[in-house]
């Protein structure tokens, strides 16, 4: 942390962290964020009406950080997808210059935020992966080999279908450039899931987004169960070929410019 610049330290970055059910996690993630030295970062919680007071923790996390903790309630879960729209527009709305896209669960190390935030600075990408599977990366030991086999299987199929050039498509450990947020325009994405994080990625590259992936250590969750359902793993598994039909339709949008490369980092 000691080398965290000037310029990355200012920086105006919003995180914005989708809860349901996260009153256990949350405290702990949100005190790991504001004590980074990172003045300039901002939190969002986008609660979907957590029945376990998730959201009442939230206001009480704003109300003790006036102007750097703020807390978007919706009615009802909706989606993942639905989630992350609400709150990145939010965020963009309100002045930020980088959005990031990160769990309430801990399986998202807050140590990686100002290396993301350097990476984007320093290679003016619009995206920034924190990605398991460039050289460096890894999940955590506590995952199952099934689990482990997943992951990559599912990585490996949006890769072979959408070709985005990107080793973890599937992450959502992700820092956006607030302006190719608003290009890509957040409304027109249509996935409710865990897929929306392939989704915008895919839009991103097609539209000519450099993207970069830095390696991370993806951790197990502290406390409560994945809410990776049946439902959410088969649109899932559809969904690489429904934005390829589009691509072949033309119902996506062109890109302005051909495809910047996508690259990896290693600390």
């Amino acid at each position: 942390m000691a080398g965290v610049g000037p310029a990355c330290a200012e920086t105006a970055v919003t995180v914005v962290m989708p809860t349901y059910n996260e009153a256990d996690s949350l405290p702990v993630t949100a005190a790991r964020l504001l004590a980074l030295p990172l003045p300039g970062l901002r939190l969002l919680v986008v609660d979907d009406a957590s029945p376990d007071g998730t959201g009442e923790l939230a206001d009480g996390l704003a109300a003790r950080h006036p102007g750097r903790v703020s807390v978007l309630h919706r009615t009802a879960k909706d989606g993942l997808g639905r989630a992350y729209v609400a709150g990145m527009t939010r965020a963009v709305d309100e002045g930020a210059a980088y959005v990031l896209q990160m769990d309430a669960d801990g399986s998202h190390g807050t140590e990686y935020v100002p290396q993301l935030v350097g990476t984007a600075l320093a290679t003016g990408a619009g995206l920034v992966v924190g990605s398991r599977y460039v050289p460096g990366g890894r999940v955590a030991e506590e995952w199952a080999p099934h689990r482990r086999l997943l992951s990559r299987w599912a990585n490996r199929y949006v890769g072979a279908v959408l070709r985005t050039g990107l080793r973890d498509a599937t992450a959502g450990f992700v820092l956006w450039r607030a302006d190719v947020v608003r290009a890509l325009g957040l409304e027109q994405t249509r996935s409710n899931g865990y897929s929306f994080q392939v989704e915008l990625k895919h839009a991103a590259v097609r539209a000519g987004h450099a993207a970069v992936e830095i390696p991370i250590r993806f951790e197990e969750r502290r406390q409560g169960a994945s809410k990776m359902s049946a439902r959410v793993q088969f649109e899932a598994a559809l969904l690489p070929w429904r934005l390829l039909l589009g691509d072949l339709t033309g119902r996506r949008r062109a890109p302005a410019e051909p495809p910047s490369a996508v690259t990896s980092r290693t600390r």
